[in-house]
């Protein structure tokens, strides 16, 4: 059931949305006339690799300083990227990795493998599922640039603010999936454009309802500061990349 709601959502909603991609694709390719998309290596089901379709938002060739996590002042940010991750555009062009079997439309985001490579044991549980567009971490942490404005390490920061409890919330969706929880998160990704506050209530609302643990309900809710933790499955705070 769920792959074929993800197969008709996705094939409805590229049709729909056509006219704003192409137009969006132009824009990019108008910029420095070079390729519109983006279409970088990231880790789905079972650790295999896939190519993730976004539209590309940076300058060419940004990824090749093996910087994976992006601040909202990011240097690499192009003009038009700016106005793309604003609106979620780049977000909204994995339809067709929806529509070809790669993510469904609720799950875990994908990450690099320079990043699951660091998993914990208990982690890799987020990898046992196809990647989504959208969950209860993309709703909650849905202004993970301005978490990383400024930093000096935007990957240290990520793994150290955002990582565990974007974990957390991945397996505790894994644990708890259903295809109503699915309906509940698709319309509170269109409601965090709208209101970003009533979406946060909301998604803590279905967390306390799903008994998640009270701190998960919290952070959910965003409305207090992010202290350093580390992953789950390890006692200490992450500060290399380096295996």
């Amino acid at each position: 059931m769920k792959r074929l709601f993800d197969f008709t959502a996705a094939l409805i909603g590229l049709i729909v949305l056509s006219p704003v991609l192409i137009i969006a694709m132009i824009a990019v390719w108008l910029q420095d006339y070079c390729n519109p998309l983006y279409i970088p290596l990231r880790v789905g089901k079972d650790e295999k690799d896939f190519k993730m379709i976004k539209l590309r938002s940076m300058v060419m060739n940004a990824d090749k300083n093996k910087v994976d996590s992006t601040s909202s002042n990011d240097s690499r940010i192009t003009a038009v990227g700016r106005t793309i991750r604003k609106l979620k555009l780049d977000e909204l062009s994995q339809l067709w990795n929806v529509l070809v079997g790669d993510m469904s439309l609720v799950g875990p985001r994908p990450n690099v493998r320079r990043e699951t490579d660091l998993y914990t044991a208990v982690e890799k549980k987020l990898l046992t599922v196809k990647p989504g567009i959208t969950d209860f971490s993309s709703i909650v942490f849905a202004d993970e640039g301005d978490i990383l404005a400024n930093s000096k390490d935007p990957d240290i920061d990520f793994n150290q603010l955002i990582r565990p409890w974007k974990s957390r919330l991945g397996i505790f969706y894994i644990e708890n999936r259903s295809f109503l929880i699915d309906l509940k998160l698709i319309f509170l990704t269109v409601l965090l454009a709208i209101d970003r506050q009533k979406a946060l209530n909301a998604v803590s609302a279905m967390l306390e309802e799903l008994k998640a643990p009270a701190d998960l309900v919290q952070v959910a809710k965003r409305q207090t500061q992010l202290v350093p933790q580390p992953p789950p499955g390890a006692t200490e705070l992450v500060t290399s990349r380096n295996l």
